[in-house]
């Protein structure tokens, strides 16, 4: 699971006001090389909860990301866009679980896949 898909995941337990951003635990991380599109990454740049991005990183063991979000004037620097890249699109977490920051309820990460189903009495 690469950490666009993280920053786009959340809880949706019955009754769960606060189901974002899901704590990483990993266990197994790996990284696999994503052909680079500089124009895609500014598209993208608006549309990621950055503090959730750069927590994530940090816990996948990147932590080159800054923690404050940048202002848009980063996205003229390749050194930054490569930086983005990276932390976004290839680092995945290929074993491990997703928690739910207000229940603790945990969901799987086998093979890079998340299982978001909920049991019954959590719909």
């Amino acid at each position: 699971m690469r950490l666009l898909t993280h920053n786009m995941l959340s809880s949706n337990i019955k009754g769960v006001t606060n189901g974002f951003p899901l704590r990483i635990e990993p266990q197994t991380i790996t990284q696999k090389p994503v052909d680079f599109n500089p124009d895609f990454l500014k598209n993208m740049f608006s549309k990621i909860d950055w503090k959730a991005l750069s927590d994530a990183s940090k816990i996948m063991g990147y932590a080159d990301l800054p923690e404050d979000v940048p202002d848009q004037t980063v996205l003229e620097s390749d050194e930054f866009l490569k930086k983005f890249h990276h932390a976004l699109l290839e680092i995945h977490l290929e074993e491990g679980v997703l928690v739910c920051p207000e229940t603790g309820r945990k969901f799987p990460v086998n093979k890079g896949i998340p299982n978001m189903l909920l049991h019954e009495d959590e719909v």
